[in-house]
């Protein structure tokens, strides 16, 4: 009974023992086959990872290579610059050569000017204010014989017509003052200013009546005491009265002069009595004496008339025609006088002279 006891426990000791070493050959196992499997996937993704790795050194192998050319083509762009430079700052250090020698020139030959004598213009006179002035462009004064007409009416002491009225009842002293009078003024002293010393000259007021400037028909240009006399009795000149044309170039054709300069702002207003006959001034009553006014057609009609009549035909005319209200015909009608003549019609700016 004993010893059967002693058999069965040794038996189950044993098949314990079996069955551990069993389990541990099949956990062996198990862990053999994980670790396989396992260590093939590590593998794969090692081998993307350095697939990788090979394809980002190529492209930062071509990288490089491009950066180098760039690198070397901007280093010979450099080097071209340089020598662009280089020969940019010679060509400037010879240029500021050259600028010194020019200065140097330029200084002498200043010098050399301030040292002359100024040479003045033959043909130029100057007048009581000083100095000379610059020619109006076109118009140059010049001939043997000059006669100077001036328009000394009453229009010719404002632009505008209401201005105009005004000042016909003002003071002798008030329409000296007028302001178109006063820029006659300026523009005789212009012209007298570079009338030739070789000339001759004779100064002529003309409105209703006649008014000679002067001590003789024919003055001497060169003669110093002229000018201050013309000058003194063109002030006492008061602008008034009608625009008598006719009688300004009576005057001017018993004289045998070779150059006319006409300073007016219109078309005559009033004529000879003996326009009275004539087929054209049949409509024109204000040139019989009915009428105190006159139309812009009868001016036209009287200065036709009174250029037909004037025996100037040999006289080179330059007219110098001041602006005014109401008389769009006389521009036309004296450019055509003064280029027929072969002179010119100058109607200047508001601030000449």
């Amino acid at each position: 009974m004993r010893r059967h006891r002693k058999s069965e426990g040794f038996n189950l000791a044993f098949l314990d023992i079996m069955s551990c070493g069993l389990g541990a050959v099949v956990l062996v196992f198990m862990l053999v086959k994980h670790n396989v499997s396992q260590s093939t996937t590590e593998t794969d993704l090692l081998t993307q990872d350095l697939k990788q790795v090979e394809l980002r050194h190529n492209e930062m192998q071509q990288t490089l290579e491009q950066l180098q050319h760039t690198a070397q083509s901007e280093a010979d762009k450099i080097a071209l610059l340089k020598t662009k430079l280089t020969q940019l700052e010679q060509s400037l250090l010879e240029k500021k050569v050259s600028l010194g020698q020019k200065k140097q020139q330029l200084a002498a030959l200043k010098n050399d000017i301030a040292k002359r004598p100024v040479a003045q213009e033959k043909d130029l006179v100057e007048d009581d204010r000083g100095g000379e002035e610059n020619y109006l462009m076109g118009l140059k004064i010049e001939g043997r014989r000059i006669a100077m007409l001036i328009d000394s009416s009453a229009s010719m002491t404002d632009e505008k017509l209401i201005d105009i009225i005004k000042r016909k009842n003002d003071s002798d002293a008030q329409k000296k003052q007028g302001p178109k009078w006063l820029r006659t003024k300026k523009t005789v002293r212009w012209i007298l200013a570079r009338v030739p010393k070789a000339s001759q000259l004779a100064v002529i007021c003309y409105n209703s009546s006649v008014k000679s400037l002067g001590k003789a028909n024919w003055m001497k240009a060169d003669n110093p005491a002229t000018l201050t006399t013309l000058y003194q009795e063109l002030d006492a000149i008061v602008p008034e009265g009608a625009t008598n044309l006719q009688k300004g170039l009576q005057a001017v054709s018993g004289r045998d002069a070779t150059d006319l300069y006409v300073i007016t702002d219109g078309l005559p207003t009033v004529g000879d009595s003996r326009y009275a006959s004539l087929n054209p001034f049949a409509s024109c009553s204000s040139l019989l004496g009915k009428s105190s006014t006159i139309s812009g057609e009868c001016r036209v009609k009287l200065f036709r008339q009174t250029i037909l009549d004037s025996n100037l035909n040999h006289v080179k005319v330059n007219v110098i025609l001041l602006p005014i209200e109401g008389d769009p015909d006389a521009v036309n009608e004296y450019w055509g006088w003064a280029a027929l003549s072969g002179g010119l019609l100058i109607s200047p700016a508001v601030n000449w002279p």
